[in-house]
């Protein structure tokens, strides 16, 4: 396989210096090392193409040059793998916030409304009798207040649960599945995460959960809960799991 990359190399070097130089020498195909000597250069200039379509290409040259005569080299070669490896891990770092942002830009243009009609809910909600509200813009009410200890984010809690969206849709809910659940305070989304800490054990809440501290633009594929949806929930503490 080294071999073959090898070829592939030159192959490649050669045709572009034969095009720098003369032009380009077209020849045919006449046996199956033609072909396949054709194809390898066909693939190093694909891979190149896609992978580094702004790489300079005298530079390039000269640095296979370089390496295959062991003269004139700029790069110690002990640096060579972490020059690569730094570069394109930062350009697919580059390319996935590119894509990210692209997504998220879509997403608004999408959801818009549904954004909107979280947000007015939420304003309308403030004033609503027993409604408090906490810096980080959570909503909740005490629907009844317990006489145990308050988990920390690290804590592991025992929970029922009643899960809706503004619309009275239900997503979720422990409650109609007749079993508590176990999880820690600090795996889910940031809104309970917060809120169970305001609570006692034995405590009752409701919670108005707004989008950013919920599941923002990226909710689970397929889910009812849809993009900068606003989340209602329930939540009675019921224990914390030593």
């Amino acid at each position: 396989m080294k071999t073959i990359k090898f070829l592939a190399v030159i192959l490649f070097i050669t045709t572009v210096v034969s095009c720098n130089s003369q032009g380009i020498t077209k020849k045919p195909l006449k046996n199956e090392i033609d072909t396949v000597s054709y194809a390898l250069g066909l693939d190093i200039a694909s891979k190149l193409k896609v992978n580094f379509e702004d790489a300079d290409r005298d530079l390039f040259i000269q640095g296979v040059i370089s390496g295959i005569d062991s003269t004139d080299i700029l790069i110690e070669k002990d640096k060579i793998d972490l020059i690569l490896r730094e570069f394109f891990q930062k350009r697919q770092v580059q390319k996935r916030e590119k894509q990210q942002a692209e997504a998220l830009k879509k997403t608004e243009e999408d959801f818009a409304d549904l954004k909107v009609a979280g947000e007015k809910f939420l304003e309308d909600n403030k004033s609503e009798k027993g409604v408090q509200v906490t810096e980080s813009g959570l909503q909740y009410i005490v629907l009844k207040e317990g006489s145990g200890e308050k988990p920390t984010a690290t804590s592991k809690v025992k929970v029922h649960y009643h899960g809706t969206l503004i619309d009275g849709t239900v997503f979720d809910s422990s409650v109609d599945r007749g079993k508590p659940t176990e999880f820690g305070v600090n795996r889910v989304i940031k809104g309970w995460t917060e809120g169970l800490q305001l609570m006692n054990v034995g405590s009752k809440y409701k919670f108005f959960i707004p989008q950013e501290l919920a599941y923002g633009a990226f909710p689970r594929k397929g889910g009812k809960i849809k993009p900068f949806a606003t989340l209602i929930f329930e939540v009675e503490l019921l224990d914390i799991v030593k």
